[in-house]
């Protein structure tokens, strides 16, 4: 597969990633979804967004805004904060001042939705694509070969090693056995080239896959 292969199959995965889930407090069966907005004047803000309601999350503060009817496409607005997302350019006014030409980061969207559904440690790896979610203690969800493969992990068995500084998580489902170690980076993935604080070994049925990965809380 050629480099330019590996990177439009790697956007559909990251695309496919970023709409598996749903974030917490949801009711509608995944309607919602996740955005980072970076704006050209050096704002930027996370905003969860459902049929009828959009959290945003700001430096320093937490805003829920319901949807209102004026006007075209998605509005939202309350107590001096309006939200307008727009096609592909967002507009946010606060009552400090407004912030217009907002642009969502797919690739980081998927990480804060991750966050916003509970995960605690998430990794990914390339070649093929593949990402791990860890719910500390409760589950660990690996999803491999481009998003088409998945296997759910509960209760997962988390130790540690005194001679290492590794943590190490042990999985069983049905007839899949899951080992994950977790070793101090720092860890570059290059195909997005991107530095990460945890270095990632996944040995699922004794096929080895390594990436990079953080802790989300």
């Amino acid at each position: 597969m050629t480099r330019a292969a590996l990177l439009l199959t790697l956007a559909l995965f990251l695309t496919l990633a970023a709409c598996a889930g749903t974030p917490p407090g949801s009711g509608d069966g995944g309607g919602k979804r996740v955005m980072v907005y970076r704006c050209p004047d050096g704002f930027a803000f996370v905003a969860e967004l459902g049929s009828d309601l959009a959290w945003l999350f700001l430096p320093g503060r937490t805003i829920r805004l319901p949807r209102v009817a004026a006007g075209p496409g998605e509005r939202f607005a309350d107590a001096g904060y309006r939200f307008h997302p727009g096609g592909g350019q967002a507009l946010l006014e606060t009552p400090t001042g407004s912030h217009s030409g907002c642009r969502n980061d797919p690739r980081q969207a998927v990480w804060e939705k991750a966050k916003l559904d509970g995960v605690d440690f998430r990794a990914v790896g390339n070649e093929p694509g593949w990402y791990l979610e860890i719910r500390d203690r409760r589950s660990i969800l690996l999803v491999t070969d481009y998003g088409t493969r998945r296997h759910l992990f509960a209760d997962p068995v988390r130790t540690g090693d005194r001679r290492a500084p590794r943590t190490r998580y042990l999985g069983r489902s049905g007839d899949d056995r899951l080992e994950v170690i977790l070793e101090p980076g720092p860890c570059s993935d290059t195909m997005a080239d991107e530095t990460y604080e945890t270095r990632v070994t996944v040995s699922l049925n004794g096929r080895l896959l390594r990436g990079c990965g953080k802790a989300l809380h």
